[in-house]
Formats: C-alpha cells, structure tokens, sequence
C-alpha cells in the first residue's frame, strides 16, 4: 500500500482509540481526522464534504422533524399505552412489551422511541410489582431489532442505503427491503427474549430516581367534557394504582366524594384531587382527556420557584466525559448543580465536585426551568426523569401526526417516492399543520449525529481513495480464500466487533468501503455485503456503548456490564447466524 494508505489506517487508528476513550465527542474526533486527512492530502477538499449531501444523512434530518411532530403531539404514547395494559406475569408483560416497540421502531428512529417508553415502562413495571431491570433492557433490544427491519428504523441503514445509492440503480433498496432478514432477527430475537429472559434477567432497582427526592405535590385536574374519559371508570381510566400517586377526591358541583372506588364513573367537568409525588403529578398531566383546572389551590410543600429536579444519563457524546465534575466547570456550563451520581447500579460516596464522569453514570440535577427545554433535544444526556412542568402534548394534533406518519410510510414503501421526498414531504407536513412548531422541529435535530455521520462517510471516502480499504480486504480474504459466504461472515464479524467498541455510524460508513472492496475481490455482489454491514453495526446488544439505546437504560435500570454478556451475547451470535443464513438467500452472492 501507499503511504496515503497508511497514513489514513494511522488516522483511522487514532479516531477509534479516541471513541473508545471518549476523548472527545464523535463528532469531534471524525471530523479532526477528516480535516487531517485533507490536509496531508489523502483525499481532495470536495471528495471529503461530499458526504454532507449523502441521501440518507438528508433523510435522517427530515426525520427528526417527524419525530419532533410525534413526541410534540404525543402521539406515540396515546398509541402505546392502550397496548400494555395490566399484564399478570413477567412473560406476559414482555410478551405485550416487545411487539409494541419493535413495530413501532420500525418506522420511527429507535432512539426515541426508547426515550418515550423508558419512564412509561419504568412506572409500569412498579404497578405491576416488578422491578424496572426485568423490562428495560428488553425494551433496548426490542427496539434495536425493530429498527432493522425498515430503512427508517435506525439512521444506520439510511447511510447505508445513501451509499449503496451511488453503487448503481440494481442496488438500491426498498423502504422494507431491511424487513426479509431484520423481520426473522426479530421474530427469533423476540423468542429468546420470552424464554430466557426470566431466567437471565437481573432482578435490580434504580439506584435513585429523581421522583424520591421530590416534595409532596397536589394537582386537580378537569375531565374534558368532549374527552376519552368521559363515562368510564376510575379502573378503565388507568387512575388506579399510580405510583407515587393517589386519588384523594372527586369535586363533582358543589359534592365531594371521598375514598373514591375503582367503579366510580366520570363525569365531564369533575375535578380529580390527585396528592403525591411533582413527576407523578407531571406525567399525569399528559393523559388525554385530563386537563389542569383553572384555579388549584391544593399545594402540599411545593417546590421552590423556578427549582427543578432532573435525572440525566451521560451519553457518550458529553463533552465532560473523562473530566470531574469541578475541573468541566458543570455548573457554569449547564446552570445546573449535581446532587447524586450513581454508576454501574451503584451511588458513588466521594465528594460530588472530585467525580470523574463516565459514559452511562446518572446524575441527579437541581436545575431552573429552562433546562429540560434546553437540554431536551442535545445529546449531552439522555433525560430519563425530569420533575419540571413541561408544555402539554397537544392531543388534538396527535391524529395529524399519525397520518402524516403514515402517508409517509405508503408513499415510500410503493415507490411513489424517494425515501428522501417522503421524509421532506413529511418534515414539512409536520410544521404546516402545527404539530410541531419550527423551534421544536430545529431543536428536533440532533446536530451531533448529522456531523458524525458526515465525518465518518469523509472518512471512508479516504479510506476508499487512499487504497487501504482495498489493502484491507485484501488481507482479510487472503485468511478464507475465495469463498463469498465466508468473506460476507468475516465483514459481518468485524463490523460487529468494531460496533461495541465505536458508535455504531461509524463503524458501519468505515465498514462500507472495505466490504465494498471485498465484493469486488470476490467477483460478488455488493448488496449482500452492503446489508450485512448494515446488520452488524445495529444488532449489538452484548455491551452497554455497543448502541445507544443500551447506554440510556443501563443507569434506569441498575444493570451492570456483565449483564449486557449475559444476555446480550448469546442474542448477538443467533442474530448474527440468522442474517448470515438469509441474507446470501435473499440477495444471491
């Protein structure tokens, strides 16, 4: 190879070291070797930026403007929470769990679909007498195998697709293309889940909740009179059985009714006196047909002014990664003061300002009011509890937002048009009919994804340009021969590999080129290596930074890394044998 070769295997080298290390955000360390590789000469200015029109990366933006309609209507919670309901067993609550959030991971980004479910799921597994870490890491799971059977599932398989794109027209894929190996992934993944989760699942708590902290909290609220709630019972309304949360009294005219009964009917316009915990008052508020009464006047110790309390997971993107707490200047920076840490299921007893913070650990926040609204949409923090009063979803947009998801989808999986024309359509449907506004949907999009998926396909432009990803698949075939199928293992396995250590963007665009190379050695097709490249920069569930939706529950539910081998690895390796099995069927090698 040319020295271009290994200067950019050198850079290459450098970046993952520094993702491993969490030296610096992804975005950070993908576009600094990028701008290196420009300046030494690998690859041309143009070459380098070319990825920042990729289709997908295009769509992936789109996208977060859809989603912004959907979390801003609350629209995926009306749909989710009917689907639960009060399941009498651990198998049975997966059993109702895993299909929900798989199918709709398919067709919204997975990211956010956890983040939605994480304090539904955590509130209810405590109705059912269950501990949170019996849920949540099916919950991650299920929405990692959802988001493969689509190319709207994960952000991953849209950059794929953009660069599989500029293959040729023969390779391209279709919005469920994904579906004939992700579909079965899912299916077997699911089983496995059902069978051995009881068995494998650790029975643990959170360590803390920002809901233990918060001070006793009283809230009426009115049944709308045009509302779902109208005529049902206490027990149908899902009133019942609150966590952290009780029912004191029905205001119905001039009468009072006290210890009020699961069989007590709704009427419009009662006011329900609901006592207990600020976030429980807070998510209650989000049910449809509930709205805040005009005057309350039943407050028990309410939180100071402009006082709140907020539980944050730190994501691997945090700029503080690495830094204590008093050296990162955390209280300048966020306006925020750190009352608690707890790492790997455990609270961390030294002082609060020597804590070097790590990727995962749960802080603990008081923070003023702007600061869910901030923080909400950057990848600083995943924010899993929050106690401030936030704006209510609007409900009576939240049929809009489902059909625009929908046409969405229709017009894309018929072909009428491009994936990219159907998120833009869909994008824009959004704001013009107010399901979201056009603060949310810019606060919607998640700068730091977009420029590390840019970085990252600059970088496999070098690696393409330079030779070495040629090199490379070279010396990876001269150890199976000739063979397609065992170079489609090899790309597979080493994708894999790369995923648990990197994010999984990026080992997924560096693997592009290299699998591309490979195919071309082999005299095979591209598509196959393409979707398996695909496959195993999604599908890892045996480490906690493997994928995002891994970190974000890791902390909420107490788990601890051996956990994610424990039941992660065996669930990586029958997904691995299935897509090996499939994909060679579906797309011939």
């Amino acid at each position: 190879m040319e020295w271009e070769a290994w200067a950019i295997l050198a850079i290459l080298a450098a970046a993952g070291v520094g993702l491993f290390r969490h030296a610096a955000g992804p975005d950070v360390i993908l576009l600094g070797g990028l701008a290196l590789a420009v300046g030494l000469g690998i690859v041309d200015a143009e070459r380098a930026v070319s990825g920042f029109a990729n289709p997908g990366l295009v769509t992936i933006a789109a996208l977060f403007v859809v989603v912004a309609g959907l979390e801003a209507t609350g629209a995926m919670r009306r749909f989710v929470q009917p689907l639960l309901g009060r399941p009498g067993s651990l198998r049975r609550a997966q059993a109702r769990l895993l299909p929900a959030v798989a199918g709709l991971s398919a067709f919204v980004n997975n990211t956010p679909v956890v983040a939605m479910f994480l304090p539904v799921v955590s509130d209810w597994a405590r109705r059912l007498g269950m501990s949170p870490s019996r849920l949540l890491l099916p919950l991650s799971y299920a929405a990692i195998l959802g988001g493969t059977c689509t190319l709207i599932g994960t952000s991953t398989n849209l950059v794929i697709h953009g660069m599989l794109a500029r293959e040729g027209p023969a390779a391209e894929l279709s919005l469920l293309a994904p579906a004939w190996v992700g579909l079965p992934c899912a299916l077997i993944g699911g089983l496995y889940m059902l069978l051995l989760g009881p068995r494998l699942l650790p029975d643990r708590s959170p360590v803390f909740s920002a809901a233990d902290e918060a001070r006793s909290y009283a809230a009426e609220l009115v049944v709308e009179p045009a509302g779902p709630l109208v005529d049902r019972t206490i027990e149908e309304a899902g009133l019942r059985r609150l966590p952290g949360l009780y029912l004191a009294e029905i205001v119905r005219g001039d009468e009072v009714l006290a210890a009020v009964g699961p069989q007590q009917r709704l009427r419009a316009g009662d006011r329900l006196v609901f006592v207990g915990r600020v976030d429980s008052v807070v998510e209650l508020r989000r049910t449809p047909g509930l709205a805040p009464a005009p005057d309350q006047v039943f407050r028990l110790d309410a939180p100071a002014p402009k006082r709140r309390l907020v539980e944050a997971v730190v994501s691997d993107s945090c700029p503080l990664v690495g830094v204590s707490i008093r050296a990162g200047r955390f209280r300048t920076r966020y306006q925020a003061a750190v009352i608690a840490v707890a790492r790997h299921g455990r609270p961390l007893r030294e002082r609060i300002g020597d804590i070097v913070l790590q990727p995962g650990d749960t802080l603990l926040l008081e923070a003023p009011e702007g600061f869910v609204e901030r923080e909400r949409h950057r990848r600083d923090f995943f924010l899993v509890t929050t106690a401030s009063e936030e704006p209510p979803p609007r409900h009576a947009r939240a049929v809009p937002a489902l059909a625009i998801l929908g046409a969405m989808v229709v017009l894309a999986a018929t072909g009428a048009l491009s994936m990219l024309a159907a998120a833009l359509l869909a994008a824009a449907a959004m704001v013009a009919t107010r399901c979201c506004t056009t603060a949310e949907a810019r606060r919607g999009m998640d700068v730091t994804v977009l420029l590390t998926i840019g970085g990252a396909l600059g970088l496999g432009e070098a690696l393409a340009a330079s030779g070495a990803a040629r090199g490379l698949a070279d010396a990876l075939l001269a150890l199976v021969g000739d063979e397609p199928w065992w170079g489609l293992a090899v790309i597979y396995g080493l994708t894999m590999v790369f995923t648990a250590f990197v994010t999984n963007n990026a080992a997924a665009v560096l693997m592009f080129p290299i699998a591309v190379a490979a195919a071309d050695a082999l005299g095979a097709a591209v598509t196959p290596f393409a979707v398996a490249v695909m496959l195993a920069a999604s599908n890892d569930f045996a480490t906690p930074v493997g994928y995002q939706t891994n970190l974000m529950v890791f902390s909420p539910g107490g788990y601890r890394a051996r956990d994610y081998l424990r039941f992660g690895l065996p669930l990586n390796a029958l997904v691995a044998a299935v897509s090996l099995i499939v994909i060679p069927w579906v797309w011939p090698l």
